[in-house]
């Protein structure tokens, strides 16, 4: 089978940091064309990362005919604007999270999708690592009993003021940058949708993005989701579910090496045990899943309605943080 040709918008620290070296080994997707808006960064980025072609504007790369997908990890205030223009071009988009900023800005992108019968899908690439995947099996088991509570942390320090998570008009801070995990995990474990949230936030004085936030989501019932992000502090990630029966904690749930077992640690009334998973690298199996989806002609691996659904609960956040007050999640 012939390797789906992609091109990727912008040459990315993420993509380099993450994703290059695990395409290497990958069968159906062939890095194939980057494109950045300054041509001798872009002619650069190809030669290292064995791109066939360079080109200076993001548009030239949508208009290649070679192009058969698009991998988008610009800044976030790009994202909305750049799924619409693969669309135009009649290219499937897989699009860094979030969507959009806001989850009207996603759905508005999603819809426009739709209409043009373009595949998008939110790089959520935790979703594909067998880790997860056995996390969520526990639950659904009911090896847990009901889940009451889930709990997350994530946190890094980054203090560069001219890096883009540290830009307010580029979509940074922490919400969206990181949030948006632990709300998906939250989503994930509790298998609901939370009804509102309350949230305190703590913003750079310089920079105004938000750099340290706790939250609390009410998913009814009794059941509810705490969580802390931070982009200033000492390196922290860990999920956990806490349920009638038992609990479960995923020790290194986000930035999972590609070349290390993944762990799930359950603890119930029988005892508790560590469950390793195979090595596996969730960016290759995330792009080649999204690819399979592509060649297969099947909806995206993670529903677009997905990610719509997340992002109005960020919203909520921002809301709540604001007014002071628990805000409700709106349906879209």
């Amino acid at each position: 089978m012939e390797k789906l040709r992609m091109g990727v918008l912008g040459c990315s620290a993420h993509y380099a940091l993450r994703v290059g070296v695990a395409l290497k080994s990958s069968l159906l997707v062939e890095p194939y064309a980057v494109a950045s808006r300054n041509a001798a960064k872009a002619g650069e980025y190809a030669e290292f990362w064995n791109f066939a072609v360079a080109y200076d504007s993001y548009e030239k790369l949508l208009a290649d005919p070679q192009v058969d997908f698009v991998y988008c990890p610009l800044p976030n205030h790009l994202h909305g604007e750049y799924i619409k223009k693969a669309a135009d071009a009649g290219k499937p988009i897989l699009c860094e999270k979030p969507l959009g900023l806001t989850a009207r800005d996603a759905a508005d992108a999603a819809e426009y999708c739709r209409k043009k019968g373009v595949l998008v899908m939110e790089a959520f690439m935790y979703r594909f690592h067998p880790q997860w995947i056995r996390a969520a099996e526990i639950v659904k088991s009911g090896e847990l009993g009901k889940v009451l509570i889930t709990q997350g942390i994530f946190t890094y320090n980054n203090t560069d003021p001219a890096n883009i998570r540290n830009i307010s008009a580029y979509g940074g801070g922490g919400i969206l940058d990181i949030g948006c995990y632990m709300v998906s995990t939250a989503r994930l474990l509790q298998g609901a949708e939370p009804q509102g949230v309350i949230c305190k936030l703590l913003r750079d004085p310089s920079s105004r993005v938000d750099i340290l936030a706790g939250a609390l989501l009410d998913f009814g019932e009794g059941r509810s989701s705490s969580f802390t992000v931070g982009t200033q502090i000492f390196p922290r990630q860990k999920v956990t579910a806490l349920g009638t029966g038992g609990c479960l904690t995923v020790e290194l749930p986000f930035n999972m090496y590609g070349d290390y077992p993944g762990r799930v640690s359950v603890s119930t009334a029988v005892g508790e045990r560590l469950v390793e998973t195979e090595i596996a690298d969730q960016y290759l199996l995330e792009f080649d899943a999204f690819a399979e989806a592509i060649i297969n002609k099947t909806g995206a691996p993670i529903p677009v309605s997905d990610g719509i659904a997340n992002m109005a609960v960020l919203d909520a956040l921002f809301a709540s943080a604001n007014s002071g007050k628990w805000e409700p999640v709106q349906k879209f």
